[in-house]
């Protein structure tokens, strides 16, 4: 891994303003970011990979992987028995990578925190990992995944603690204060990559839908 443009890379996008920033640093990342990410010791897939597999059956379907990137998690769902994935991303580059894969029956080139394209109920499963976090999508991304996940249907996502501690944890009580979703599981905060300095702890959530 070269180690000055992946923190670069990631610094941009940490930073980044407008939605379009994002997606032109993912799209000049495309290339090495699978290797990138391996070296820094990318936790967030496989965390919610497995609190996936936890709450929603094998084999429910349709899921959507909400900033599928390069189809990390995408490729593991497939693995491990759910049979219809579609991605969610803003970065065509990433998406190109992700679709070169062959485990994704759709492809979406969207941005999170506008209305999305989907029917409300559309999915038993969101998976969304290592996207509400500075730069990215905050909370205003949320309603729209209850929205188009079905009643039962689990939302599994991280959430960088920055994001928490300003309106995140707030918003969550407050939806289930109103009976839109429980909190079926929170992990410990975590470090989401354990080989760079000085990051942010993030947490897991599975968020299931009324």
């Amino acid at each position: 891994m070269a180690d000055g443009k992946h923190n670069s890379a990631l610094g941009a996008a940490y930073a980044a303003q407008r939605p379009e920033e994002v997606a032109a640093i993912y799209d000049g990342w495309a290339d090495t970011y699978d290797t990138d990410m391996s070296a820094a010791g990318y936790r967030h897939p496989t965390i919610c990979l497995a609190l996936l597999a936890r709450h929603l059956p094998r084999g429910a379907e349709p899921l959507l992987d909400a900033g599928a990137g390069t189809g990390l998690i995408g490729e593991w769902l497939a693995i491990t028995g759910y049979p219809r994935v579609e991605a969610l991303d803003i970065s065509q580059g990433m998406l190109d990578k992700a679709g070169a894969k062959g485990v994704y029956t759709a492809l979406h080139r969207l941005a999170m925190g506008d209305t999305l394209p989907f029917a409300d109920g559309a999915y038993a499963g969101i998976i969304s990992a290592g996207v509400f976090t500075s730069g990215h999508v905050g909370i205003e991304g949320l309603d729209e995944l209850i929205r188009i996940c079905r009643s039962g249907g689990v939302i599994v996502l991280t959430v960088k603690n920055t994001l928490w501690h300003a309106g995140f944890a707030e918003r969550i009580a407050e939806l289930e204060k109103q009976g839109t979703l429980a909190r079926v599981e929170e992990t410990s905060p975590y470090a989401s990559m354990p080989g760079e300095t000085h990051t942010v702890p993030s947490r897991g959530l599975v968020l299931r839908v009324s």
